[in-house]
């Protein structure tokens, strides 16, 4: 049997799948009436899960392993180093301040756009999550330091 680029996306979306499981198996679930805080990353994760085995089944018409090219190898660590970055200075900076600067530093850093519509297309976006995470669900975001 030919290791193909499907048997290795669905395999890791399994295992992904299954930690994210494990990791919340101590959150409540609750009831379909009233879920619990465990519910929500259960489903994503049983989703993720089922939709990797249909990948790994679906397999054999995806280009074969090894025939893959990983030029954009440098691209993809760096998108995740700036993002791992973000989440460990979520909690110190707040929201408005760590998403901004994630989303400009991504924009400019590895997509090479214009500054300033990067800080423009930022600004907009993280105020917009913002809004609707503060005022239409009623979550509360991590607040920078200095209150904002």
């Amino acid at each position: 049997m030919t290791l193909r680029a499907d048997h290795a996306a669905g395999s890791a979306f399994v295992a992904f799948g299954a930690l994210v499981i494990a990791l919340s198996s101590d959150l409540p679930t609750g009831q379909l009436s009233m879920p619990g805080a465990g519910f929500l990353p259960k489903i994503v994760a049983t989703l993720t899960i089922v939709f990797g085995l249909m990948l790994i089944l679906r397999a054999g018409e995806s280009a074969p392993f090894v025939s893959l090219g990983w030029s954009d190898g440098k691209h993809a660590v760096m998108v995740c180093l700036i993002t791992a970055v973000a989440i460990f200075l979520y909690t110190q900076l707040g929201f408005i301040i760590t998403m901004g600067a994630m989303i400009v530093t991504l924009l400019v850093i590895i997509e090479r756009r214009n500054p300033l519509y990067a800080a423009g297309y930022s600004a907009g976006i993280v105020l917009l999550t913002y809004l609707c995470f503060e005022t239409v669900l009623k979550t509360p975001l991590p607040e920078a330091p200095f209150r904002f």
